[in-house]
């Protein structure tokens, strides 16, 4: 193809369909390469001004540091496993995937998983294909009249609740971050954890990989369920631990199993699929040749949008647009606020306040808002959260969100403030600046505490009765689960009152060790965040 140097360069790396060019439009420069080749494509990235890619091409750090024009890196699908966001955000090169292209594909796979697993298709078949004709063996369950647990109530569970209300199953849903009569009005109704695995016939995952949701299908949720249970996981691989899987498999609890997704992959060494009451599939949920064509379809809108300078709906770490230079800094900032700020709370706030006090109030800051809530929800639902589907996110919600600025701010050139109101009527509130010429990220406040804490990747936050001892006993069981201490924050309202201590540390605080520290210090609450 020839060069048009007076055409932004757009790189197109994997093999994408005619449409997706299509949807470029005119007035670019589309120049195609093999993106596996990495000598190829050290070679290009010095005139890119956009990178269109699938997950084969690894844009790295140093891939990055070779592209000074480079404005947009669009990946045609809905993961980033390939692309350094971090390395793209420092060097201002904004990300974008397809994070709604796979949606009906993953939830029409999660049902096909179900159906699957209820009739037996795959043993049923497999004795087939061996010339048997055995119709005893294979009797299966209808789904009809019977219970289905969805586990996370997103777009996707949300979708899959309604196929499978088409199917004549009641539907129950666990999900802390949607409220009760949002649910209903789905049809749906609310339930802890325990009483969703109780009461249901099949279950049905779909939630984010978190350091909260880990294993949270375990030995002791498969105790509680009905003998006979149907389990599917399409979502992420940990969220069910598979080894108290296949015992539950084994001892029948759980009749048969659905799985798209595993703890490791690829997975072709697991147990599980030794098992004639396991039906899986390689991680299918995106592959299908409807969820391809709007994935690339999706990602050449975003570059065309980036690089007229308008704003981009699926950015992943920047908002196209117009956002003043003494802002931008603040972005990262806040979104990691918004994180810290669910994983605090640990449910739905009715009502958030973000509040910017300092110089940056005589901006527009609505941006910091948008990045507030983006944070809020990144950890708790499984689709991708942007500056355009946040506010929307709140609203199916029912959560109330004000923007309150004030140019005073007497401890700090400029803090910005996550507070919100929960259920029970109690707050949850976390602050953070920027601060030096480097700009760096500190937190100040942690529900009403003072601290002074960088947000690294893993934090913990531990609420406690004062009393001498308990930094201690805390750091000794850190160091005996081989959790290195990065920084810590001892905060407390008066003498023998209520205490907070603020940790960075170098690795995740497993959930276990969490619950030991919880009842060693007698902690009234125990949080862990990794961002």
């Amino acid at each position: 193809m020839t060069s048009r140097p007076d055409l932004p360069v757009v790189l197109i790396a994997e093999e994408l369909s005619p449409a997706t060019v299509a949807a470029l439009g005119p007035g670019f420069d589309v120049r195609r390469f093999d993106g596996d080749d990495r000598e190829a494509l050290l070679a290009a990235l010095p005139e890119a001004d956009a990178l269109l890619v699938r997950s084969g091409t690894r844009v790295d750090a140093e891939a990055l540091g070779l592209a000074p024009r480079l404005r947009v890196v669009a990946r045609a699908g809905v993961g980033l496993e390939n692309v350094d966001v971090r390395a793209a955000t420092h060097a201002g090169v904004m990300v974008v995937n397809a994070p709604t292209a796979n949606v009906v594909s993953a939830a029409e796979l999660a049902v096909a998983l179900l159906l699957a697993a209820a009739r037996q298709i795959s043993p049923a078949h497999a004795s087939l294909q061996r010339r048997e004709w055995d119709r005893q063996r294979f009797t299966g369950t209808e789904l009809a009249g019977k219970t289905v647990g969805i586990l996370g109530l997103g777009r996707i569970g949300v979708l899959v609740a309604q196929r499978l209300a088409a199917f004549g199953m009641t539907v129950i849903a666990h999900d802390p971050y949607v409220q009760a009569g949002r649910a209903a009005q789905m049809g749906v109704r609310m339930v802890g954890l325990a009483e969703l695995m109780r009461e249901s016939d099949a279950v049905s995952v779909h939630l984010p990989r978190t350091a909260e949701t880990v294993g949270l299908i375990g030995a002791a949720q498969f105790a509680l369920a009905r003998p006979g249970l149907l389990l599917v996981n399409a979502a992420r691989g940990g969220i069910v631990d598979e080894a108290a899987l296949f015992d539950a498999l084994k001892e029948g609890r759980v009749r048969a199993a659905g799985l798209d997704v595993f703890e490791a992959e690829p997975a072709v060494d697991s147990p599980l699929l030794d098992l004639d009451n396991v039906v899986a599939t390689p991680h299918l949920g995106a592959s299908t040749f409807e969820a391809q064509e709007k994935a690339g379809l999706a990602a050449a809108r975003s570059v065309r949008l980036a690089l007229s300078g308008e704003l981009v709906p699926d950015a992943v770490n920047v908002q196209g647009g117009s956002i003043a230079e003494d802002i931008r800094p603040g972005i990262p900032l806040v979104e990691k606020l918004g994180r810290i700020f669910t994983a605090l709370a640990g449910e739905v706030a009715h009502q958030i306040d973000v509040e910017v006090r300092g110089e940056i109030a005589d901006h527009d800051v609505k941006v910091l808002e948008l990045a507030a809530l983006k944070g809020v929800f990144a950890d708790v639902v499984n689709d991708q959260v942007s500056y355009v589907n946040a506010p929307l996110l709140a609203a199916e919600r029912g959560v109330e969100v004000r923007l309150l600025t004030d140019p005073e701010s007497p401890d700090h050139r400029n803090l910005i403030t996550l507070r919100g109101t929960l259920g029970d009527g109690s707050s949850v509130s976390v602050s953070g600046t920027l601060v030096g010429l480097a700009q760096r990220e500190r937190l100040v406040e942690v529900e009403g505490f003072g601290v002074d804490l960088e947000p690294s990747e893993h934090l913990a936050f531990l609420r406690y009765e004062d009393r001498p001892g308990v930094v201690g006993v805390v750091g000794g069981i850190l160091g005996e689960a081989g959790v290195n201490i990065g920084g810590m924050q001892v905060s407390r309202d008066r003498k023998g009152g209520q205490a907070l201590v603020a940790l960075s540390v170098d690795s995740a605080v497993p959930a276990e060790v969490l619950e030991q520290i919880r009842v060693a210090i007698r902690a009234e609450r125990v949080r862990a965040i990794d961002l």
